[in-house]
């Protein structure tokens, strides 16, 4: 069991870009229509910009503005599944036989947005990149516990997702929309403005319902409408009188995420 601070945020989705637009979509969820449009990152110079793809800006641009400009600070990156759509473009040349990009396959490595992260702020901390199931996040915010566990004031999780493409559409159907999220996590102090800031619990527990299913069909777990992630930013934005004593659950195979935000 872990208790963390949600200091700030920030979300980027297609036609989803400011406080309003996102508590517009906490409210009553749609799926946005995506074609392709991606943050301009007006922040960094333009060479700089030239050289990241659409997910790196995305998760450019929800993260930069919550790390000042002189902090050192530890950053998870987190995705399930990565730099798709330039994953895929390396494996169509390999079905191709045509010889594969040097620079395209070095920033197609799970790692290659944390690298660039700190790159671009000359970050000399430590930089994280986690992939795991439906429930990545839960386990980026883990990595973040650990962190600040370790003595870092904060620390920077930032998770993205980039809608696959259309010939993965049979296996890979938890991508509703790309997306990217920011969260800069703390751990909760005696006396803190709770006004100022949102405080959580989050506790692991055995899945019963997948305990014997665990390789099997995912059928019997509830699992949520939304990535957790999303899940998670609906609940940033609910009144924190009526969450007090109200739980958020994620479930995935074996594993049950609860968590509780506290007054």
């Amino acid at each position: 069991m872990i208790n963390l601070r949600i200091a700030q945020w920030r979300a980027w989705a297609p036609s989803l870009h400011s406080y309003e637009d996102w508590q517009a979509w906490a409210k009553s969820p749609w799926t946005p229509a995506d074609q392709g449009e991606q943050p301009d990152c007006a922040f960094l110079p333009p060479m700089q910009r030239r050289r990241l793809s659409r997910m790196a800006r995305m998760a450019m641009d929800v993260a930069w503005p919550l790390c000042g400009k002189d902090e050192q600070l530890p950053l998870v990156f987190a995705s399930r599944h990565g730099e798709i759509q330039r994953t895929y473009g390396l494996l169509g040349d390999v079905a191709d036989q045509q010889p594969l990009s040097p620079t395209q396959f070095g920033l197609s490595v799970h790692n290659a947005i944390a690298g660039q992260w700190s790159i671009l702020r000359g970050q000399r901390g430590e930089a994280s990149a986690i992939a795991g199931e439906a429930d990545t996040f839960e386990h980026a915010m883990l990595e973040a516990a650990t962190l600040l566990d370790q003595g870092a004031p904060a620390v920077i999780m930032v998770i993205a997702e980039e809608r696959p493409p259309s010939a993965y559409d049979a296996w890979i159907d938890d991508v509703p929309f790309s997306y990217a999220l920011a969260l800069r996590v703390g751990e909760p102090q005696p006396g803190q403005d709770a006004s100022s800031t949102s405080r959580w619990q989050l506790q692991l527990t055995r899945n019963i319902a997948d305990t014997n299913n665990a390789d099997k069909s995912q059928a019997s777990t509830p699992h949520s409408a939304w990535p957790h992630a999303l899940d998670f930013l609906r609940a940033l934005h609910e009144p924190g009188a009526s969450l007090e004593h109200a739980f958020l659950e994620h479930a995935w195979k074996t594993r049950r995420w609860i968590w509780q935000r506290l007054p």
